[in-house]
């Protein structure tokens, strides 16, 4: 599999198996709306609508929250992690918490009959 990591929400990859289970790891990642999107945010709870300051935010916050954990699979030597699961939540006033779980692996390919 050389350099690719599977990253996958489901307990089990279709076609791999199971070699080894090294741990459960975490990404997280903090960040703030900043004035502009806490003003932009607040305008929109006004008038109504989607509510794109926070989403965006929410999405960056995932990716860097993905990018940890991935980080943290390949120090332990894993070619996958299985089971990943976020948790988001609003810290403090304004600060975004979003957490990425998973159980690090080391998958093989299954053999074809």
């Amino acid at each position: 599999m050389g350099e690719d990591l599977i990253l996958a929400t489901m307990p089990m990859i279709p076609k791999y198996d199971v070699d080894e289970v090294l741990g459960v790891i975490y990404g997280s990642s903090t960040r703030t709306r900043g004035m502009g999107g806490r003003l932009i945010s607040g305008i929109q709870a006004i008038t109504g609508g989607k509510g794109t300051a926070y989403a965006e935010e929410i999405e960056k916050a995932r990716k860097e929250a993905l990018e940890d954990l991935r980080n943290e699979a390949k120090k332990l030597g894993a070619n996958g992690v299985l089971a990943i699961d976020f948790e988001t939540s609003e810290i403090l006033e304004g600060f975004i918490l979003v957490s990425a779980y998973g159980t690090a692996v080391k998958l093989i390919k299954k053999e074809s009959s």
